[in-house]
């Protein structure tokens, strides 16, 4: 579900900011906060700013050498939620020809900053692309990159708006997409396995992040939804509903602890130790990519991990 706006990826930036940067266009600066922007190079590159990395990786994987990407926040020790745009995402910003955001609630930031400084950027929306909306009487689950039919649609949108941008290189572009898309197939098809061999069995979460590939494999979530809730958006459980999600593991409702690494805190340790004594296994997750993976090799650990998990 989306984070609450204290949480929400954004910064606003004042007047004496939008002033300062006016007089830094040539300042390439490396942030301290765990994010990678800086001003992207002039060249015949089609510049590209991602949000977070696992779009910039997917947009490097289907530009390849055409492109120039920047991702705003790449250090995995970051949470996403807790990050604040500054000047240099502003300036960043500013240059870019195609803008990738996650859309939903998740980094709002990003359109914010876009108004002020680049109305003429192509902007693709993963929520958007996906389609996805929230259910009737519920929120909307904005971790589209977790579910790949979408990230195959978000591919093809990639190629669309690179082609856009440089028309003589589109096919490659294209030819890139369908390649990409054809690697997923392997990680629907394990989701398939997983479901055929555990569909239905309980598994309990700590955020909802990786509810698309869990839905996908069959499974069912078991927390209780305000444990989930208040996790995500920062708040501190009530005793009643720690309890409730703690007896889960005691039970053995649960054949798996899909933990987000990224938004640990004492309530989620809770979780996870009371998962450990009752002998269910922990399948780490993270909202961004791991240093060293590429986003289908990132996917592929994680859905092996949860066969793993599942398996004992």
């Amino acid at each position: 579900m989306p984070s609450s706006p204290s949480r929400r990826l954004a910064a606003l930036l004042t007047g004496a900011s939008l002033a300062l940067l006016a007089g830094c266009g040539n300042a390439s600066d490396s942030g301290s906060d765990g994010s990678s922007a800086q001003e992207p190079v002039a060249s015949s590159k089609v510049t590209v700013v991602a949000s977070t990395n696992v779009y910039g990786d997917i947009v490097e994987q289907i530009g390849g050498t055409k492109v120039a990407v920047t991702s705003l926040i790449s250090d995995p020790d970051q949470d996403p939620h807790s990050y604040e745009a500054d000047t240099r995402n502003q300036l960043t910003l500013s240059k870019a020809k195609v803008v990738i955001e996650n859309g939903g609630g998740y980094d709002d930031f990003v359109d914010r900053m876009l108004k002020s400084s680049n109305s003429s950027a192509e902007v693709i929306n993963a929520v958007k692309v996906s389609g996805k909306t929230a259910p009737k009487g519920g929120e909307l689950n904005e971790h589209v990159w977790y579910d790949f039919p979408t990230v195959a649609k978000v591919a093809d949108r990639m190629a669309a708006a690179l082609g856009k941008a440089d028309p003589a290189d589109a096919a490659t572009f294209t030819k890139n997409a369908t390649a990409f898309k054809a690697k997923l197939q392997p990680l629907e098809a394990k989701e398939a396995a997983i479901k055929k061999e555990h569909g239905g069995e309980g598994v309990a979460i700590t955020e909802p992040v990786p509810l698309y590939m869990l839905d996908a494999a069959g499974l069912v979530n078991r927390t209780p939804a305000e444990f989930s809730e208040a996790i995500e958006e920062g708040d501190d459980v009530s005793p009643r509903i720690l309890q409730a999600t703690l007896a889960v593991f005691g039970a053995k409702e649960v054949k798996a602890l899909v933990y987000n690494e990224q938004t640990s805190g004492p309530q989620t340790e809770r979780a996870k130790a009371a998962a450990k004594a009752a002998g269910v296994p922990v399948v780490p997750v993270t909202e961004t990519l791991p240093e060293g993976k590429d986003y289908l090799g990132w996917m592929t650990a994680n859905v092996d991990a949860l066969a793993s998990a599942l398996a004992k």
